[in-house]
């Protein structure tokens, strides 16, 4: 481990402010800063990308990098493809996939510093609200989410992970879609079912998003080691 990585470990309370302020000011910038905002909020993601992976061990180095690629991929499909929801300037605002793994990092620090009750306690809170949601149509997609959810959350290993990545993501969501940074599909493209402008459940995404990262981890870790000739 880097010596600028020990530190974070050591002391990752700046950190953790630092990483929500920037998704927090960032998404208020890209919308009510004129011209320019989106721009503004490109370039400060990414610089605050490019310093968490030049700061990171190499593993955690890696986790940033693997994350951003697959967020990219994510929101190729889901956005520009699927259509499940549209950024205000129909665009993908390049400040996305950096952002994504920004909220990996900063889920990976708060995990270990929460209390583990969080891990058990999150699904059994959020069940009922989807079920509302759900049997009143307000968001019956919802209900596939919320499964996908309880069902990553059957790892006792991730689930506190998952858990925290699920508070973040709703908090993420509620604020950039009252703030207008994007919007939700009231009908989810292709099947008959309601979405609500964001998705309760919509923490799922980030939590299958985790769970490509963790994997990708977990494989390269059990690759073999070339032997030297």
């Amino acid at each position: 481990m880097s010596a600028t990585a020990s530190a974070i470990a050591a002391r990752p309370w700046p950190t953790i402010a630092l990483l929500a302020s920037v998704i927090v000011v960032g998404l208020v910038v890209d919308r009510h800063v004129p011209v320019h905002g989106q721009l503004l909020t490109d370039l400060g993601v990414w610089c605050v990308f490019g310093t968490a992976v030049w700061r990171a061990s190499s593993d955690d180095r890696r986790l940033l990098l693997v994350c951003l690629l697959f967020g990219t991929l994510g929101e190729c499909l889901l956005a520009l493809v699927f259509g499940l929801y549209e950024y205000r300037l129909g665009n993908l605002p390049l400040f996305v996939p950096p952002g994504h793994a920004l909220l990996l990092r900063l889920g990976m620090l708060l995990a270990p510093r929460l209390p583990a009750a969080i891990g058990r306690a999150v699904p059994w809170l959020a069940a009922p609200v989807v079920l509302g949601f759900a049997l009143t149509g307000i968001d019956t997609f919802g209900v596939l989410l919320f499964a996908g959810f309880v069902l990553a959350c059957r790892r006792a290993s991730t689930r506190q992970l998952y858990a925290v990545m699920f508070v973040l993501a709703l908090g993420l969501e509620l604020l950039g879609t009252w703030l207008g940074n994007w919007r939700w599909a009231a009908q989810v493209p292709w099947l008959s079912l309601s979405t609500s402008n964001p998705p309760l459940a919509a923490g799922v995404f980030y939590c299958v998003l985790d769970g490509l990262v963790l994997g990708t981890k977990r494989w390269w870790q059990a690759a073999p080691t070339p032997r030297p000739a």
